[in-house]
């Protein structure tokens, strides 16, 4: 989008630019007609000499002359008020080029953000997950433990105690070893 509008913008950049063209050609046009006037007009002549036909066309000519001023001036503050908007555009122009080329620096960027906020993210998942498993095998182990000692507590409270075999002096119901004496 604004690629459009940027697009828009110096096609109205252009059409500006064109009927400044024409304009500078209507005024210099009439500085030319202006000119040809006024230097038609280098004799001033007392009005009490000059035949009342002239005075009439020299009447005629004088506001002529005078309404060209007029277009001239109103040119000219046209063109004034063009320049500044064609100023005004540029600038737009200008500033719109400058975003458009920030903004895609940041989506060229994009992918390696999220690259990194995602390592960043999976670096405390997998250290959670580390942890947990640690303390897992903790507990696994301490439920082993607790499950053998639960084991031979349950075994010697119902006398399903398997007995000692190794020396007699080391416990005091120890069971002898049948012999075979000399078979």
């Amino acid at each position: 989008m604004q690629k459009l509008n940027s697009q828009q913008l110096q096609g109205e950049v252009s059409r500006l630019n064109e009927e400044l063209q024409m304009r500078d050609q209507l005024i210099q046009q009439l500085s030319q007609e202006l000119f040809r006037l006024v230097k038609g007009n280098t004799s001033i002549v007392p009005t009490s000499t000059v035949p009342e036909a002239y005075q009439s066309q020299m009447q005629s000519l004088k506001e002529q002359l005078n309404e060209v001023e007029q277009q001239v001036t109103f040119y000219q503050e046209q063109i004034s008020e063009r320049d500044a908007e064609i100023y005004n555009l540029r600038h737009s122009v200008q500033e719109l080029t400058d975003r458009s080329q920030m903004l895609e620096q940041v989506v060229q960027e994009l992918p390696e953000v999220y690259r990194q906020k995602f390592s960043e993210r999976l670096a405390e998942v997998l250290e959670k997950v580390e942890k947990l498993q640690k303390e897992n095998r903790q507990l696994h182990a301490e439920l082993q433990s607790v499950s053998y000692r639960l084991a031979v507590r349950n075994r010697r409270a119902n006398g399903l105690d398997l007995p000692a075999f190794g020396s007699s002096q080391s416990s005091g119901s120890s069971v002898e070893m049948p012999t075979f004496g000399n078979a």
